[in-house]
């Protein structure tokens, strides 16, 4: 079959969304389908396009195999919500060149969040005449409503309505966690339009390995007991509980020589930095987002790998992607958070799970994990295991094709 993947992240960008997209698609072209993609230009989340797609409008490449035809945006990292929406709209206008480039598709497979993709969606149904699987990650406007960053009513009006049309329109409707797959249930969406589709982790990328020397002392790492966040830094994380966190142990006997080393970026960097500065924490060290081919290097670092996430009513649906290579290192993960996060690293055996928003209780686990290195030990081999077993991406890939009845190989209907 061939099947068109409309999507504004992608790699070389880095980020949870364009690493599970990338997973997705090699996945799909394993299972012997044509798959070609339609993206934008990198620029997340630095907001900036690379020299050599800079004054372009449009281009196509090949990576892995895939053939990517992408499209000019507005770049913004950070800034004011109408300066987030042009960056939006941008690519849900130029993308509309990607799809009349792009080959014939029996199916569309069309990533949300950004929701406004849904304008271009309508249009490469309308020129593809293929059928529609719609991938909700997060529920939009929901999600960005319950965290108090979407107030104006008009716009929430306006997503909600086009939100309610995407799933009317696609034929399938594919789900990141199982909490958005109960909330769509009880919209009154048919159970047979709604497949699971769940992060995972290539366990063969993401190994054990013994510390990286060089990149320590890059770092200036210097027999330390690390603590790993690697990932997006938005408001949804609460990182703040970490650096209150980090302040706590500073004073701590036991916790003088614990580092905490943030990988990545997101809205919310800049207040944590100035927090940390503020707090003056020498404890903390910044390190911008890696390609993934260099996350197992800061993975060997680690003593603990760490997930955050602000108490909120959705979060009780959230499976941070960041969780499934944090346990694939067999490092032990503390997770901070609930819902199917929590439950997730609860059956792994590989962490522990404490509540959020509570620095003194991270600060006081983190001291009796680090005080016991035989369970640390343990607990890393068990969350491998388990992650190789349930959550490997060709695994996960194969049997959402079998749920969409896509895992035999058939002739396009554009094929003889």
């Amino acid at each position: 079959m061939r099947i068109l993947m409309l999507t504004q992240y992608f790699p070389p960008e880095t980020g949870a969304a364009p690493v599970r997209l990338f997973e997705i698609a090699k996945g799909i072209r394993a299972q012997g389908h044509t798959v070609e993609v339609v993206t934008a230009f990198p620029n997340h989340p630095e907001g900036i396009i690379p020299p050599e797609y800079q004054g372009k409008f449009f281009e196509r490449e090949i990576l892995a195999g895939l053939t990517i035809y992408r499209t000019w945006i507005y770049p913004v990292s950070r800034g004011r919500f109408w300066k987030r929406l042009l960056n939006y709209f941008s690519f849900v206008f130029s993308a509309g060149y990607g799809i009349l480039k792009a080959g014939p598709a029996d199916y569309i497979i069309v990533e949300s969040p950004p929701l406004f993709i849904g304008f271009t969606t309508m249009f490469a149904r309308w020129v593809k005449g293929a059928k529609v699987i719609f991938n909700v990650s997060d529920l939009w406007p929901e999600s960005a409503v319950s965290l108090g960053l979407v107030h104006n009513k008009f716009l929430i009006r306006l997503t909600s309505l086009l939100e309610r049309h995407m799933y009317t329109i696609s034929w399938r409707i594919s789900t990141q966690t199982q909490g958005i797959l109960s909330s769509l249930r009880e919209r009154g969406l048919p159970a047979e339009k709604l497949v699971f589709l769940p992060n995972g982790v290539d366990p063969n990328l993401f190994t054990p390995l013994a510390p990286d020397r060089k990149l320590a002392e890059a770092l200036h790492i210097r027999d330390q007991f690390v603590i790993l966040y690697a990932g997006t830094m938005g408001y949804a994380h609460g990182l703040e509980v970490a650096l209150q966190a980090a302040d706590i142990l500073r004073h701590e006997e036991m916790g003088q020589d614990i580092l905490f080393l943030f990988v990545g970026d997101g809205s919310e960097r800049p207040k944590l930095e100035e927090m940390a500065q503020s707090l003056g924490l020498d404890n903390i060290r910044w390190v911008p987002f890696q390609p993934i081919t260099e996350m197992a290097r800061y993975y060997s670092l680690a003593d603990i790998n760490l997930s955050t996430l602000r108490r909120y009513k959705l979060s009780e649906g959230v499976r941070p992607s960041k969780v499934f290579p944090g346990l694939a290192s067999a490092k032990p993960l503390l997770y901070v958070g609930e819902g199917e996060g929590a439950t997730v690293v609860e059956e792994s055996g590989g962490g522990v799970v404490i509540a959020p928003e509570d620095p003194a209780l991270l600060a006081q686990t983190i001291l009796s994990l680090k005080a016991d290195p035989a369970r640390c030990q343990a607990m890393g081999q068990s969350g491998r295991e388990y992650v190789i077993q349930h959550y490997a991406w060709d695994s996960i890939v194969r049997r959402w094709l079998e749920e969409l009845g896509l895992s035999e190989v058939r002739n396009s209907k554009f094929e003889d």
